[in-house]
């Protein structure tokens, strides 16, 4: 897949206080984004509020720490920060001490006061005022004007009472104006996103623009925190993470369980597809990714190494392999669509302080397909592959939307064909009668393309799969050709896709939508034999023996508590179904079934419950 493939998530806080979008806002800045520094975001009314909400901590901690070096301060998705060089780590009592100094402020109803000052009359204010940070965004500024040979542009502050602050804006019109708001944790963030530069303390905040949003933003924040995937993970028994490898998760033998049999179902489909499945290197030489244009502009997100005074790196992604399986021999127009799979274990050198659970990860997993075909076959393909999205999500109950990324303004390739390709793609998205949008110039640089999100649980959009229609990259860059109808080589067109996308990730998601309570069909653990007695046991394991024969995963469990307590501690795991054995159900060949939530069923024939479960399990219901 593309290098975008590795769909943004949900802002979650990690160890360092980074979410995944805030790592690539400084990404960004690290490259020289002068102006994503100034602009900080703002660019709704909530957006606005937010970013006010940022100026008017900075205020009450520069009322708190007179000394107190400002870096920048954003709006966010469902908030704002600040980051600042203190003289000493934070205290909860600090954040209520500027909780009470943002109400001051708020309440005195100060006027937020644009003024543009002359660059150097700018940057002496800042220096003048000992804002080191401020100063080298400046410079920078400075530096990239003189680069292009640009004058110095005047310089933007905002003003609200006494506090001044270098910034682009929009801001409210007042401090009055910015509704109720909670600080909500301090993390640490280094500057500008590099682990060389100062350690900062990030103040974290949420603002809305009513109480009641304020109240359902937190019992959210509170749920998602009892559904986080890193702590149910733990509970569960389905993986954990260690230092000696960041970034990539030790699967348990309930969460291979768990990926077996996701992987299994998306193999299912693939076959019946047509699919044909490949496996390539995980350690690919450089010269590959220079072809491909890797090299050049993504060798920072890549795992290097040196043998024998050659560079290889493990590979960041699939793509670039699966044309040397196509091109092992000619291929005819008959031949098409040839369709690709692989589920590639690839890694990507993400900063420390970005990874984040199964969402954010330097090593991981996708189920992904190039589908290599004429351009005739293109709305009919991009039509089935939709089809194949709605059968895999609506295995979870999730609704998938789609949002169709256009030609962008530095696309690559032949007018003509990318103008054939929107037509086609538009087509097989209207002929499936379900809403759409469309994001003009949000195309890969080789590839129209369609991105589906859905919505969990808490109402938090994922994005996770991706359908690019490769119009210069592979076909291109790698000289693939087929032979037409005529008898003429002619470059065929790709698409890369990925339905679950990133299957750690993908588990993240189901980890928290569900909070560990997954469809009978994919729990790791399907069903809990329970004996209340040891005489019980016999029969317990015939049970569990011929619940296995029919491939359903059970355990017995053969410990020494009592039976409530048995039952306690699988509905803890989540278990779905929990079947109790006694005296009456031993002779009669029945069992007592208790769900996960608590209800009950007594004398159910052993047979009548194995034939639920496995038609549970064939239909891959939602719930």
């Amino acid at each position: 897949m593309g290098d975008d493939k590795e769909a943004k998530a949900p802002a979650s806080d990690d160890a360092s206080g980074q979410t995944p979008e805030v790592a690539d806002y400084f990404e960004a800045v690290v490259r020289g984004s002068v102006e994503e520094l100034l602009d900080a975001g703002a660019h709704s009314d909530i957006d606005a509020m937010r970013h006010s909400a940022a100026h008017v901590m900075a205020e009450a901690v520069v009322g708190l720490f007179p000394d107190a070096q400002l870096g920048i301060g954003p709006s966010i998705d469902d908030g704002f920060y600040y980051d600042f060089l203190l003289p000493r780590p934070l205290t909860p009592d600090d954040l209520a001490s500027i909780e009470a100094g943002m109400r001051a402020s708020i309440a005195a109803d100060h006027a937020f006061v644009r003024e543009e000052r002359p660059f150097e009359e700018g940057r002496a204010f800042f220096e003048q005022h000992r804002q080191p940070f401020k100063v080298e965004i400046l410079d920078d500024l400075a530096a990239r004007a003189k680069e292009s040979g640009s004058p110095l542009p005047p310089i933007s502050t905002y003003t609200h009472g006494t506090f001044v602050d270098l910034c682009k804006g929009p801001h409210v019109a007042s401090t009055g104006k910015i509704g109720p708001f909670k600080l909500m944790t301090v993390a640490g963030a280094y500057w500008r996103g590099s682990e060389k530069r100062p350690m900062l303390q990030r103040i974290y905040g949420t603002v809305w623009a009513t109480q009641e949003e304020l109240d359902a933003y937190l019992h959210r924040r509170e749920e998602a925190k009892r559904r986080d995937h890193r702590r149910l993970g733990v509970q569960l028994d389905l993986y954990s993470f260690h230092d000696v490898s960041p970034g990539s998760a030790f699967w348990h033998p309930k969460g291979q369980r768990l990926w077996r049999t996701l992987e299994t179902a998306i193999r299912e489909v693939q076959d019946r597809r047509g699919y044909q499945e490949i496996s390539t290197p995980m350690l690919v030489h450089k010269k590959l990714w220079e072809q491909s244009g890797h090299w050049a502009n993504y060798q920072d997100g890549m795992f290097v190494l040196e043998s024998e005074g050659q560079t290889f790196s493990l590979k960041p992604m699939n793509c670039p392999e699966s044309t040397f399986i196509y091109k092992s021999r000619l291929r005819s127009y008959r031949d098409l669509p040839l369709r690709l799979s692989e589920f590639g274990r690839l890694h990507r050198n993400e900063r420390s302080g970005t990874l984040s659970g199964l969402t954010r990860v330097r090593h991981f997993v996708q189920d992904d397909a190039h589908i290599y075909l004429r351009p005739d076959q293109l709305q009919d393909e991009i039509g089935a592959l939709l089809g194949e999205v709605y059968e895999v999500y609506g295995w979870f109950g999730l609704e998938p939307r789609f949002t169709f990324g256009t030609k962008p303004e530095k696309a690559l390739g032949d007018p003509a064909l990318w103008e054939k390709a929107e037509s086609q793609i538009r087509a097989a998205l209207d002929a499936l009668g379900k809403p759409y949008r469309v994001k003009p110039g949000d195309g890969a640089f080789y590839a129209p393309k369609i991105d589906i999100q859905i919505e969990d649980a808490l109402g938090r959009e994922w994005q996770t799969a991706t359908i690019q229609v490769d119009l210069v990259m592979l076909p291109e860059r790698f000289d693939c050709t087929y032979i037409d109808e005529n008898g003429q080589a002619v470059r065929p067109m790709t698409i890369h896709r990925a339905i679950y996308g990133s299957l750690e990730r993908f588990i993240g998601v189901l980890v928290e939508h569900f909070a560990g309570a997954f469809p009978v069909w994919c729990a790791p653990v399907q069903a809990v034999v329970i004996p209340i007695a040891d005489r019980h046991v016999e029969a317990a394991d015939e049970l569990a023996g011929l619940m296995a024969a029919r491939k359903i995963r059970v355990e017995v469990d053969r410990s020494d508590n009592r039976m409530q307590n048995k039952i306690r501690l699988a509905q803890e795991q989540k278990v779905p179904y929990m079947l109790v054995l006694g005296d009456r159900e031993v002779e009669a060949r029945t069992v007592a079934i208790r769900n996960r939530a608590g209800e009950q069923e007594n004398g159910v024939a052993w047979d009548a419950f194995i034939e639920r479960v496995v038609e549970e399990t064939e239909a891959r219901r939602p719930s």
